[in-house]
């Protein structure tokens, strides 16, 4: 690793940590106005960040990047309309620096209680995604957090023109210069330095694809929060309305299907597989857009005579997170196999679709993922959509957070203690 890229880091990590003690101590009205400075500014900006995007996007047609990492790496005005509008949702929510919370007097008469206080100095490694850049600096920004964020090379002229409104909405305002920093060098190198900036980073979360998930769990010598990468699956129920149930899967694998709370895996009972997966294939194969891989009895089941692309499933398929208009379908003879299919491949987000009440009851208590569903798309986990304004990060750990990271989980929290000149006897 070359002595530049070192410098840049250090200084930057270095900044971000003297930043952080102020930061820590900011008011909820500077933090908040700083926040709302950088939505306008994205609004304001707008040309210039979709011109940058457009160097990227053209850049990542050329060297083949996936169709799932185009399709987060571009932006339009809608999409920079929402990050502005996620950017005015974390100015709108409570500051959870100072919450006291688990209050209790003691027999010995001490006043005990938990403070919620800031991490410090958080980074971030992302791949594509240039949203992340505002997500994570607002998010930051509000729990009195610095943070260094480093994005990937496919995104690197996205993420310098965003990151240049950020420093200037932080220029204007009254909260420390440097509590928000991009990393603008691409060598890859540097993400092992950061793994190992022990007394420089306080938390590092990585978001990307399973190979940098994967990279970072087993090469990080600072705490880590990973995720974002898992297998999402409906259980089709027994007893079910039909066009409901389709309505929900359609939703969960069509309507953003390079997203990591996308569908990959269905399960159905096999009571009602015929007409589940009857009205499965009238839906997709109008089209012929969605590809299924389909079980030995799934595949038997599904009659060939529409433009859906049917594949016979193998063992790849369970546990596989696709990405794509690519499912894998699979026929259960009750709930008990579909929840031990679910406790081997997947820990993101599962759903169960069904009218029986003990039965959703059974699935929310026995299916241990970070987000579990009634009857509902596993579209919907994401901060925003989880009332917590943007995330950092869709967690699959099961310490710290789990699921969409939001202010609360960029905090710690330290012990309070009120005494009457107490000794312990």
């Amino acid at each position: 690793m070359s002595d530049e890229i070192s410098k840049e880091l250090k200084e930057k990590v270095q900044i971000a940590r003297d930043a952080a003690s102020i930061l820590a101590h900011a008011s909820t009205e500077e933090k908040n106005l700083t926040i709302l400075a950088i939505a306008d500014l994205l609004i304001e900006s707008k040309q210039d960040i979709l011109a940058a995007n457009s160097v990227d996007y053209s850049d990542g047609l050329k060297s083949g990047l996936s169709e799932a990492n185009l399709d987060r790496l571009m932006l339009n005005e809608e999409r920079i309309e929402s990050m502005a509008e996620d950017a005015r949702s974390v100015a709108s929510l409570p500051d959870p620096v100072g919450e006291d919370f688990d209050s209790k007097k003691m027999e010995n008469g001490l006043k005990i209680s938990k403070r919620r206080v800031p991490l410090g100095v958080i980074a971030t490694i992302y791949e594509s995604r240039p949203n992340v850049t505002v997500d994570i600096s607002t998010l930051a920004i509000k729990s009195g957090n610095s943070a260094v964020l480093r994005g990937g090379k496919e995104a690197i002229n996205s993420n310098v023109a965003i990151a240049n409104l950020i420093k200037r909405a932080l220029k204007n305002s009254s909260l420390p210069d440097g509590c928000i920093d991009l990393i603008e060098s691409t060598d890859r190198k540097i993400v092992s330095e950061m793994l190992a900036f022990r007394g420089g980073i306080d938390l590092l979360i990585p978001r990307g694809g399973a190979e940098l998930i994967r990279f970072v769990a087993e090469n990080a010598s600072v705490p880590v929060v990973t995720g974002g990468v898992g297998v999402c699956h409906i259980y089709v129920d027994s007893k079910v309305d039909i066009e409901n149930a389709v309505s929900i899967l359609d939703n969960a694998k069509v309507q953003r299907p390079t997203v990591c709370n996308a569908l990959d895996t269905i399960l159905i009972h096999s009571e009602n597989a015929p007409e589940i997966l009857s009205a499965i294939e009238k839906k997709w194969g109008q089209k012929g857009t969605v590809e299924v891989h389909a079980d030995e009895r799934a595949f038997g089941m599904l009659t060939g005579d529409t433009k859906l692309v049917v594949k016979p499933a193998t063992s790849d398929d369970w546990g596989q997170e696709f990405l794509a208009l690519t499912v894998a379908i699979k026929i259960v003879d009750s709930m008990d196999e579909a929840i031990a299919h679910i406790a081997q491949h997947g820990d993101h987000s599962e759903a169960i679709l069904t009218h029986n009440k003990e039965n959703a009851e059974r699935f929310l208590n026995e299916v241990d993922s970070a987000a579990v569903y009634v009857n509902a798309s596993t579209r919907f986990t994401d901060g925003g959509q989880f009332g917590l304004g943007a995330e950092v990060a869709i967690s699959t750990n099961k310490l710290h957070a789990r699921g969409p990271m939001g202010l609360q989980e960029l905090t710690s929290y330290k012990w309070i203690i009120l005494g009457d000149w107490n000794v312990r006897s």
